[in-house]
């Protein structure tokens, strides 16, 4: 098939590299441009794009497709079909028109559950037990189209991190699939039940100890890579990157033995790996040696 492929950070990857080793004919790789990124703020160009270039394939960076010459060099390309993953912009009906089989989503989650920005990290948070992959024939809504296929994966005790390159695996797979015999998998009707994963705001990512220990413990894992879930003592952030939950009750927010164990509004929680700021990540035993956080201690948990 000739494909035009679009899509920016690392969960497209697999799905790109999938096609060419499958043989497609990738005409064109549609991705972010190049943003300014680290320290530095030097422009930076997408996973997608530096895997693309690797691939040999030629790469286009529009800011968006309202321009109609943008919307022409679409067009003029001939698709069989356009794939897309995780590309960041919103394509209108024009776009989703032209190719001759039109677009298909690789979108991580069980749908309807989890339309939107952050299937993932809401699946975690949620406490929901399983997710997936669906691919979807996209239409002008937000992930509101018919489903073409789905592979379903245990979340258990992953992180976002984890997750997120399970599904990115899995989707690569499931796509290869799907385009092999595009007419074995119809374009199914999405059930009821509609969930929207609203985009991850900095702010939700402060820790309240008086929330339950679980609701934490996920929230830590949502959070992990990204914006990471955080606490302020002294005005110092903490980020803790992943922890455990300990059968212990005390005041929420009280530092309760001296392994940094943390009470909630149910149960209490320890870190596993912590991180100040402007430091690197550390485990507990390392970040204890230099860090105070004695028993007794009541943390500033105030949302």
């Amino acid at each position: 098939m000739r494909i035009a492929f679009m899509g920016t950070p690392d969960f497209a990857v697999p799905a790109l590299c999938a096609l060419h080793d499958a043989g497609h004919d990738i005409i064109a790789v549609y991705s972010q441009p190049p943003r300014p990124a680290n320290r530095g703020k030097k422009l930076t160009k997408s996973a997608v794009h530096m895997a693309a270039e690797e691939l040999g394939l030629a790469v286009k960076t529009p800011l968006n497709f309202k321009n109609q010459q943008d919307q022409d060099e679409f067009n003029a390309l001939g698709s069989d079909i356009a794939i897309v993953a995780a590309y960041g912009l919103i394509l209108p009906q024009s776009i989703l028109d032209m190719p001759n089989h039109g677009c298909l989503n690789i979108h991580g989650s069980l749908l309807p559950r989890w339309r939107g920005a952050a299937p993932v990290q809401r699946a975690i948070e949620a406490g929901d037990t399983e997710t997936g992959v669906m691919i979807m024939q996209m239409e002008a809504g937000l992930d509101t189209g018919p489903v073409r296929a789905t592979s379903k994966t245990m979340i258990a005790d992953k992180n976002t991190a984890i997750l997120t390159k399970e599904l990115a695996d899995i989707g690569a797979k499931l796509l290869v699939d799907v385009l092999q015999d595009l007419s074995a998998y119809p374009a199914i009707a999405q059930s009821e039940g509609v969930t929207y994963a609203k985009k991850i705001t900095k702010e939700e990512a402060r820790i309240d100890f008086s929330q339950e220990a679980q609701i934490i413990e996920r929230k830590i894992r949502a959070y992990n890579p990204m914006p990471g879930a955080f606490f302020e003592q002294d005005n110092i952030r903490y980020r803790i990157h992943s922890a455990q939950i300990i059968d212990a009750q005390g005041n929420a927010g009280e530092i309760l033995d001296d392994q940094m164990t943390i009470a909630c509004g149910h149960q209490s929680m320890r870190p596993i790996i912590i991180q100040k700021a402007g430091k690197p990540k550390m485990a507990l035993d390392e970040f204890l040696r230099g860090n105070a956080f004695p028993k007794g201690l009541k943390l500033d948990h105030i949302i």
